[in-house]
């Protein structure tokens, strides 16, 4: 299989930045892209909703459903999915895509954001597969895809932000669970991690530090994300892949075209040696 044609993706955090990207790449195959997201209103600090992602996935090639979702409230996603499969008829893939960050040490990290962490990144990606899954065990070369990191122990990756690792972490272990659960099932279960820091939203978040001109542009994650969710779901899952590594392992070997900046020197990502 190398075309997502005909196939139906639910996103989450689709709007905009990666989910976005993958969205699009999908809907240049023909495919149905569900965009689930809080944001239906344009805010000046954050462009973009689900009412122009849906145009700009139509616009590609694809079919839309733009649907409003808060993923921390497990009666909207049941909702959202219900939508979704009625909509187009079942669901294919899930990318777990949505995320919250906060990059602050213990005493700078308010309960409430704790909690925002944990019921966005690890709740939210356990109750969306939770909901998709009657589906997907019903469709043609299912996948689930987590933007999740390679789990990685060593202190330095906790010492500065211990609660946005532990809750990103939860979405890593998600994969490793859930790529043996639903072995026999033939659902793919992988995750995928940028090899450097992406030109998304989230950068505002890095307090200034990171210029976007030293990013990547999130069609290197979706270029990687289509190759993943084209593979044969039974022999290709349980991996935690790196958007560089398997571009190269698929014959790409001229990365500059996905740099903001051509030639400008690329900061490594969060979790990554």
């Amino acid at each position: 299989m190398v075309t997502l044609a005909g196939k139906t993706l639910f996103i989450t955090g689709a709007s905009r930045g990666i989910g976005l990207a993958i969205g699009l790449r999908a809907a240049r195959d023909g495919a149905n892209v569900v965009i689930a997201a809080k944001s239906d209103v344009p805010k000046p600090k954050l462009p973009g909703t689900i009412h122009s992602a849906a145009q700009a996935i139509e616009a590609a090639g694809g079919r839309a459903l733009a649907v409003r979702m808060d993923i921390r409230d497990a009666d909207e996603i049941d909702a959202a999915v219900a939508v979704a499969a009625a909509r187009f008829g079942g669901i294919d893939i899930l990318v777990n895509n949505a995320s919250a960050i906060w990059l602050a040490d213990t005493p700078g990290t308010p309960v409430k954001r704790f909690d925002l962490l944990h019921q966005v990144n690890t709740r939210g990606t356990f109750l969306m597969t939770q909901a998709c899954l009657p589906w997907l065990e019903h469709a043609v070369n299912p996948h689930v895809l987590m933007l999740a990191p390679p789990p990685n122990l060593a202190p330095r990756w906790f010492a500065r932000h211990t609660a946005y690792t532990i809750a990103k972490y939860g979405m890593s272990l998600c994969v490793l669970g859930m790529s043996a659960e639903f072995a026999t099932r033939g659902i793919a279960v992988n995750a995928l991690w940028p090899r450097t820091v992406i030109a998304t939203a989230a950068v505002a978040m890095l307090g200034g530090t990171v210029k976007p001109e030293h990013c990547r542009k999130p069609e290197i994650v979706a270029d990687a994300a289509h190759w993943l969710l084209t593979q044969p779901a039974r022999t290709c899952t349980g991996r935690f892949a790196i958007d560089e590594d398997i571009l190269r392992a698929a014959g790409v070997s001229d990365f500059d075209c996905y740099a903001v900046q051509p030639g400008a020197s690329l900061l490594p990502d969060l979790f990554l040696d």
